[in-house]
């Protein structure tokens, strides 16, 4: 069960110190507060799980009995409506919360951020801006959101843009931070971001984020393409022909450069997002791509070469049926200026006996999600069905009775 007294005093410490009343600011004073439903979400709700309720209760209790929070109740029921916070409490609260929990107080967030500017200050461009922007924050007594991760964005920006040395990501990752997957995982957009930004370089419509590394001597590893079906390509006056290997070739990216002419037979090119799906998909109709995921540079350059050299072939989409998979079309499309059709993407697969032991929930961040992606035209009417039904579907299982 979550420690609601941890989770409340947090939610209105921080609440309190990201408010104008902290920066002396505020022109109307109002009370910091949150409800009992930011603690559990179901608290108000008749089907609340009872004990969840009576914990929320009991820790809002309790810390009233400590003068750090008032309550007021909601009309003729018993449930707790509001809870403030003891303003003038504020940094008893966070002593509190430090001793107890490991609560990080306003004050040692700034000597942080201070510390920061001191380490990363001017040895940059970008590096500069950014502390430039936590010098703004502070004298305004802010403290940016997720200053911690600041440092990780600092680190790489001092050392990229004091690169000399042609390198690749994974390299580079290893040099900044001990880790050769950490900067792609974690901090490799904002670091894009930051250094466009500093370049005043947006990223442009068919551009990925990325492609911003080369101007430091940095570059993706060598990718591999995987490719099957009834297709030629035609390189150094020699003519490849993977229909004779049913099971897909993989060849690496930077052959693109030398081939003339990719021909594909068949009426579709499909591109798939998992690899599993794209091992077990086959048709005589269809040529397969697997993506793997968001598109690369190199796969990019590859798609819009097939999509030149076959004027008359349709393009096709085949991923799972959840945000992620979506957005991955949404920007399959963008980065490559090609019409990709989704297969098998629809409320019919959603609804199809055969996947319902298959479906999962939404969670939160995917219904964040669905809701930008309602908006659109091409993706609203199924992110409308998928946020009313609370369901999602991955391709693997829609793939395996396409035998």
């Amino acid at each position: 069960m979550a420690d609601y007294e941890e989770k409340m005093l947090t939610a209105l410490a921080d609440k309190y110190r990201s408010s104008k009343k902290d920066s002396k600011t505020n022109v109307i004073r109002r009370r910091t507060k949150i409800s009992p439903s930011q603690l559990y979400k179901n608290y108000s709700r008749n089907d609340g799980d009872m004990e969840q309720i009576e914990a929320v209760n009991q820790a809002v209790f309790q810390c009233s009995e400590k003068g750090f929070v008032t309550y007021e109740m909601g009309g003729f029921s018993s449930e707790i409506q509001n809870i403030y916070l003891a303003d003038e409490k504020i940094e008893e609260i966070e002593h509190y919360l430090e001793t107890k929990y490991g609560y990080e107080p306003k004050s040692v967030k700034r000597q942080y951020a201070e510390k920061l500017i001191s380490l990363y200050g001017g040895r940059s461009p970008a590096a500069e801006q950014e502390c430039e922007k936590l010098r703004q924050a502070l004298e305004k007594n802010r403290i940016p959101a997720r200053c911690r991760q600041t440092e990780d964005l600092l680190k790489a920006l001092v050392f990229i843009e004091n690169n000399r040395n042609d390198l690749y990501l994974r390299e580079a990752s290893s040099l900044i931070y001990g880790d050769s997957k950490y900067l792609e995982e974690n901090v490799l957009g904002p670091v894009c971001r930051a250094l466009r930004e500093c370049l005043g370089r947006p990223c442009g419509e068919m551009e990925l984020e990325d492609e911003i590394l080369e101007e430091y001597h940095i570059t993706r590893e060598k990718q591999k393409l995987c490719l099957k079906g009834d297709i030629s390509i035609y390189i150094g006056g020699r003519e490849l022909e993977l229909g004779a290997f049913p099971g897909g070739i993989e060849f690496f990216a930077d052959e693109l450069d030398r081939m003339d002419r990719i021909q594909v037979r068949t009426p579709f090119f499909m591109t798939v997002e998992n690899y599993t799906s794209w091992l077990r998909c086959s048709s005589s109709e269809t040529a397969l791509f697997y993506l793997g995921g968001y598109t690369v540079r190199c796969q990019r350059d590859f798609l819009k070469k097939v999509f030149s050299d076959n004027p008359t072939v349709s393009f096709r989409h085949f991923g799972d049926i959840d945000a992620g998979g979506l957005y991955i079309h949404e920007h399959l499309c963008r980065v490559t200026g090609i019409p990709f059709q989704m297969y098998r993407m629809s409320r019919t697969e959603l609804e199809d006996s055969r996947f319902q032991s298959c479906l999962h929930p939404l969670t939160e961040q995917d219904r964040v999600r669905l809701t930008a992606l309602r908006q659109k035209k091409e993706y609203g009417e199924l992110a409308e069905y998928m946020l009313e039904r609370g369901v999602k579907l991955e391709q693997e299982i829609i793939s395996y009775y396409e035998r």
